[in-house]
């Protein structure tokens, strides 16, 4: 079988890479593609993931349209040439519109509702996956499971946090540090949307250094004044770094799922928060995992009350009743692929509940 995976942002790498790994074993012939973004190639290089970029990076909403139109026909032109059998993307703009032009079979992933990109995936997706409590209806072709992307890298199976790879970057995982994460908003789903203010950034920096070491990673170049907390370990050790981290704060919904799965206390400012939220971001704060706001003060506020009175042991066993609830999410994903590809509706397909095993 011919598989087409397109990846557009560095989530996308981790999503992805075990899958790859276990098509690639199984036989099947994968082909990935990427659009430069943020440490996207960066993953894909150190993961040993062979991968051609078909478009760069965007600074406008004007030049992420052009981006997206540029990755869309070079997506067309190579698929021509591969014939792939399936084709699948998070979000899955582009593999919506080429896959039934090359007589592919489509795979979307979605998590967040109300996209208005979704108005250009869903009608001619030919699977749209989502986690078990999306608000959104896509019909018939719409199917939906135990757990959420950032499932496919951190689920235990697939994830055991090292603390030997921090101290070999001069991080000490046993003293107190915090993981801070500013966003760059110029996705196509976030226009409009914002995150945390420069006052709130500076305010919450402040507190949580006079608590312990503080580390910012950020998509668009650190300010000079948070220079000095630049994130010690390359890219591919962030999660290790998550894992033990004694809090995490910011305005990137990947990284907060990434740390609520984890059982790393977690707090979330962006202005869609709320009583409307995304379900995914809803789903975690009834586990108790994460706290999401929509006012950036309010977040830097609970993140003080966090480093005061947090008890790692009761995030510890939440995490353990959420891990108990979901499934290994890299499996269900290649297997869904591998069914999709062949063309079978199975009743494994249609199923609602799948095997946890």
């Amino acid at each position: 079988m011919k598989v087409v995976i397109t990846i557009q942002h560095p989530a996308h790498v981790h999503f992805y890479r075990h899958v790859i790994t276990s098509l690639s074993e199984d036989g099947h012939d994968v082909h990935v593609f990427a659009r430069d973004k943020d440490i996207a190639l960066d993953l894909l290089d150190h993961y040993g993931i062979e991968h051609t970029v078909l478009a760069g990076k965007a600074d406008s909403l004007t030049g992420l349209a052009r981006v997206q139109a540029t990755y869309e026909a070079r997506l067309l032109h190579e698929s021509m040439r591969i014939r792939p059998d399936v084709m699948t993307a998070i979000g899955g703009v582009a593999v919506s519109h080429v896959a039934p032009l090359v007589g592919a079979r489509s795979v979307v992933w979605i998590d967040n509702e109300g996209a208005q990109s979704h108005k250009l995936t869903t009608p001619l997706a030919h699977v749209i996956c989502t986690p078990r409590k999306f608000r959104d209806d896509f019909g018939a072709n719409h199917v939906r499971y135990d757990g959420y992307h950032e499932l496919a890298y951190l689920h235990p199976k697939r994830f055991t946090p090292n603390p030997d790879s921090l101290r070999e970057h001069g991080v000490n995982p046993e003293e107190p540090f915090f993981l801070v994460r500013f966003r760059q908003w110029s996705a196509l789903h976030d226009v409009g949307q914002t995150g945390f203010s420069h006052d709130a950034k500076c305010d919450l920096v402040s507190f949580l250094a006079d608590h312990g070491e503080v580390y910012v990673t950020s998509e668009s170049p650190l300010p000079a004044e948070f220079a000095e907390y630049e994130l010690p370990v390359p890219p591919h050790l962030v999660h290790n770094l998550l894992a033990f981290a004694d809090l995490y704060v910011g305005d990137s919904a990947t990284m907060a799922t990434e740390a609520a799965v984890l059982g790393t206390p977690a707090v979330r400012a962006q202005s869609f928060a709320g009583a409307d939220d995304m379900t995914n971001f809803l789903e975690l704060a009834d586990y108790g995992l994460l706290y999401s706001t929509a006012d950036d003060r309010d977040a830097v506020a609970k993140a003080k009350s966090l480093v005061r009175e947090a008890d790692r042991e009761t995030f510890e066993r939440r995490r353990e009743r959420l891990i108990e609830d979901k499934i290994d999410v890299a499996g269900y994903a290649t297997e869904l692929l591998v069914q999709s590809g062949r063309g079978q509706r199975s009743s494994w397909f249609r199923q609602a509940v799948h095997n946890k095993g």
